[in-house]
């Protein structure tokens, strides 16, 4: 799997909290993401920054944040890309 920073577009709350909302593919591609299912920060050096678990349509993937960059990790063959399942 390699890391590929996206583009998305989210929603920051009065509180400080960001929910991200669509995720761009470098290709064209989008994706809405319809809900934000759990925010958790890595245990053991997993990953960098805050990941969400999130709903797009009836699959369960992952996206995560670190500062203002947004990333997911791929499969290698890129016809085949898709947002993390992990």
């Amino acid at each position: 799997m390699s890391r590929v920073n996206v583009s998305v577009e989210s929603i920051t709350y009065a509180d400080g909290s960001i929910v991200p909302k669509k995720i761009f593919w470098e290709d064209g591609r989008t994706w809405n993401i319809d809900r934000v299912i759990h925010m958790a920060g890595p245990v053991n050096n997993e990953f960098e920054g805050i990941r969400y678990t999130i709903a797009i349509g009836s699959a369960v993937k992952n996206i995560y944040r670190l500062g203002s960059t947004w990333y997911v990790y791929t499969i290698e063959d890129p016809d085949q890309t898709e947002v993390d399942t992990a």
